[in-house]
Formats: structure tokens, sequence, C-alpha cells
């Protein structure tokens, strides 16, 4: 997701006075120039320190949903209504097929040694932003068998 994008859609929703879309993407915004600020490049910020910042945003974003109790349907509502707008902007994951596929075309030797820690510490170097860890974690343990 490119940065520029994300002001163009927040001035859009300002416009629209769409209050929760606007909140939601300052939220991806600010989180994206902290993170820039973090690894010294103030007015560098790069597609995947966006993509970075969108899905942990995500991630938290998920977990209010899921912790948020049954009798607090609005605020629950509320939640869900950010997390769909984060995930519009979060770069597509793979699927455990494509993970499978990358694992046994790229680190077939490390594969070989079926040993899932030295396995796992190779892989998400390569995978990380591009596929959920569950998903590799599985992919990872089933080839491991």
């Amino acid at each position: 997701m490119d940065f520029q994008t994300l002001q163009k859609d927040m001035v859009a929703a300002m416009k629209a006075k769409d209050k929760i879309r606007k909140e939601t993407i300052s939220t991806l915004i600010q989180a994206s120039k902290k993170i820039a600020i973090d690894e010294g490049k103030r007015d560098d910020i790069t597609e995947e320190i966006v993509n970075r910042a969108v899905l942990k945003e995500a991630k938290t974003v998920k977990e209010q949903v899921d912790t948020c109790p049954a009798e607090r349907a609005e605020l629950k509502e509320e939640y869900q209504t950010k997390y769909d707008i984060i995930m519009e902007y979060a770069p597509k994951m793979m699927s455990p097929e494509e993970i499978e596929e990358v694992l046994t075309t790229k680190f077939a030797e490390v594969l070989a040694a079926k040993n899932k820690g030295q396995i796992m510490k190779a892989v998400m170097a390569e995978l990380k932003g591009k596929a959920d860890g569950k998903d590799i974690n599985q992919v990872v343990a089933k080839l491991c068998q």
C-alpha cells in the first residue's frame, strides 16, 4: 500500500464526513509514520513500512474484536468496521498452498534437516509480511512429519 494513497483516502473520508473511516485511516498513517521515524526514514515512508503498519494495526484490532464482550454489541460492531477498513489496505497474504510451494522450492535443503526451528528461522525472514505466521507454522509442521 502506497503512503500517498492512504493520505488521499483520508482526505476523501473527511470530505464524505465518514468519521470512523477517517479515524481508522488516520491510525494507519500515524503507525506508518512512527515506524518510519523509529527506523530513521522520516521522509521516506516505503510501501513495506506501510504494509507492516497495516498488518500490525490489523492484528491489534482483530484482538479487540475477539476480546470484546458479547453484551457490548455496538462496540464490537465498531471494532469490526475498523478491522474491515484496515483489511482493505492490507497486503494480500499467501495461501497455505503457495507457502508450501515456496518452501519446497526455495528451502528444500533446510526442509531436509526436518528441524522445525531452523526451518522457521530461515522461512520467516523471507515470507514476513507476505504470509501469516500461523499458516507458515502449520505448513512447516506438516512438511516435517
